[in-house]
């Protein structure tokens, strides 16, 4: 299926991009007008964009509907400062009824039932209730356009940063299992970014992995592997030494695999499904040796 986005209405083009391109952080964002009259709405067109300086991006986008801009937009433009916060699964409800579109004035915190903190560098004030919050001022607004459904991009340089310490583990780092982090997904659809949600993958920059291009070809086209086990097994520096590799042969799952089946078809795939099991385990240098000893 192909899609010319001149060939759809905004709404359906709205409706794909949005559907694919999940999960998105949701960024909580406070503001004030020039008359110091506060808003609170949620926005997941966001993400940072940079550490030094650190940069966080959102937008507010004009709606679709009738081409009107969001009152947060509005007062961006007034009092170029904002606070953005992180939403947590214990405040989502709360956060999806601030984004009713109330008439300009009314306080979000309060029609939401949040607490509202002073800030200590920006005049809007943070959400208690969020993990964590980033006080920040305005560097630039970048219109996209101004038709309706046009993003503006909101470019905020972050100046304090609010952790709420029980989302901390050990080492002071923030453990996702601890910040309760929810991600917008497609229509009335989030994630729960925790639990067994998440999972680890080990970034391939301390070493210098082989390549799925240096796999065997007879590993490389199983049919029981996945192209996550490929990767797994491309991320290793080098392969098995002959001396390991004859080693383990005598493995008694290895042993078993090998006597109970004539047909090196059979064996094959029966090792590889060894394999599989030993890398979702994460038990990568067992399952080489059990791929390069069929």
């Amino acid at each position: 299926m192909i899609i010319d986005p001149k060939d759809i209405s905004t709404p359906e083009l709205h409706g794909y991009l949005l559907g694919a391109v999940t999960p998105r952080p949701i960024a909580f964002v406070s503001t004030v007008d020039k008359l110091g009259n506060v808003n609170l709405s949620p926005f997941s067109f966001f993400n940072v964009f940079s550490a030094n300086p650190p940069v966080l991006i959102f937008s507010p986008s004009r709606r679709g509907r009738d081409n009107t801009t969001k009152h947060t937009l509005d007062n961006v433009l007034e009092h170029p400062q904002a606070v953005v916060s992180i939403v947590s699964y214990e405040m989502v409800q709360q956060m999806s009824l601030s984004s009713t579109e109330y008439e300009k004035g009314i306080n979000e915190f309060t029609k939401a039932g949040f607490t509202q903190a002073t800030s200590d560098e920006v005049k809007p004030p943070r959400v208690l209730e969020a993990p964590v919050s980033f006080e920040c001022k305005i560097q630039e607004v970048k219109s996209l356009g101004e038709q309706g459904g046009a993003g503006q991009l909101v470019i905020c340089e972050v100046l304090l940063i609010h952790l709420d310490r029980k989302i901390l583990n050990e080492s002071g780092k923030i453990d996702p299992h601890k910040l309760n982090a929810v991600g917008r997904m497609g229509g009335d659809w989030y994630v729960k970014a925790f639990g067994d949600a998440i999972f680890e993958v080990a970034k391939p920059l301390k070493n210098i992995g082989i390549g799925v291009d240096q796999i065997p070809e007879r590993i490389r086209k199983s049919t029981v592997l996945t192209g996550n086990h490929l990767g797994i097994l491309g991320n290793v520096e080098q392969l098995p030494s002959q001396k390991d590799i004859q080693n383990f042969a005598n493995e008694p799952k290895v042993r078993a695999i090998m006597g109970s089946f004539n047909n090196e078809e059979d064996i094959q795939r029966e090792l590889h499904k060894l394999a599989a099991d030993l890398l979702n385990r994460g038990e990568v240098n067992t399952a080489w040796k059990v791929l390069m000893t069929g």
